[in-house]
């Protein structure tokens, strides 16, 4: 952690900081990402096999493939990487998510490289990883453009990096701030910040400026009858994901 961390917000690592030990719970505080999960699994193991030529149905199809998932949390997304075979380093600021990373990997007998580290201090290290994984975590960083081009430096040529966040309009402050911190309090208050939600094509800019390809891009909508969330290819208005090359 001694690296340069210009993309690092103290105030927002402090919030996930103050919730690290509800990680696993799928009904106290990260509930919406717990319920998210599956399409954003469908969305990133999709795109990893198209991009690298991997069968999914085979028994461990990103075997060889070095993924970073940064800002990695309790590890919701790391874990499914190393069960299908990746090699799997889990990065992130908030200290205090590590041990909980660690001790639930553990439990579940996978081998995953948790480290209480910024995107920064890997480059720093001279670490190189085929894709990495920056999902949720844009709308939290200090400098969003600093943040992509460090994600950049990560890759190694023809790299991958799926990347989501939340768009910045009326519908996205109604649906993510009003609906799921106001009214059905699945998050602390001020977890979000609606100035720091960023619009799909000034992603797409952020990334293209950064060194990065966009080759593709997609809404996760949630369904409030159903109760479920879905990939949309025309539905970008709250939630969405891009995924990029490294030229």
């Amino acid at each position: 952690m001694n690296a340069e961390t210009h993309s690092v917000d103290p105030a927002e690592v402090a919030k996930f900081e103050a919730m690290a030990a509800e990680w696993w719970d799928p009904h106290g505080k990260f509930k919406p990402l717990h319920m998210m999960n599956p399409v954003r699994l469908d969305y990133i193991t999709r795109q990893i096999a198209a991009e690298f030529g991997r069968d999914l149905a085979s028994e461990k199809p990103f075997a060889g493939l070095r993924i970073l998932d940064i800002g990695c949390g309790g590890g919701l997304l790391s874990e499914p990487m190393a069960r299908l075979g990746a090699e799997v380093t889990g990065a992130d600021a908030a200290e205090r998510n590590i041990p909980v990373a660690r001790l639930h990997a553990e439990e579940q007998g996978l081998s995953i490289d948790y480290r209480h580290a910024t995107a920064e201090a890997l480059e720093v290290a001279g670490e190189r990883y085929d894709v990495v994984l920056a999902m949720e975590i844009v709308e939290h960083v200090a400098d969003p453009a600093a943040f992509l081009s460090t994600c950049r430096a990560l890759l190694k040529s023809g790299g991958l990096i799926i990347c989501s966040t939340i768009n910045r309009n009326a519908k996205s402050f109604m649906t993510a701030i009003v609906g799921a911190e106001w009214i059905m309090r699945w998050l602390p208050r001020g977890t979000h910040d609606w100035s720091k939600f960023i619009a799909p094509d000034e992603l797409c800019r952020m990334a293209g400026d950064s060194g990065l390809e966009p080759v593709d891009r997609k809404g996760f909508v949630f369904n409030p009858v159903s109760w479920q969330w879905s990939i949309s290819d025309r539905d970008l208005s709250v939630n969405y994901v891009i995924a990029a090359t490294a030229r």
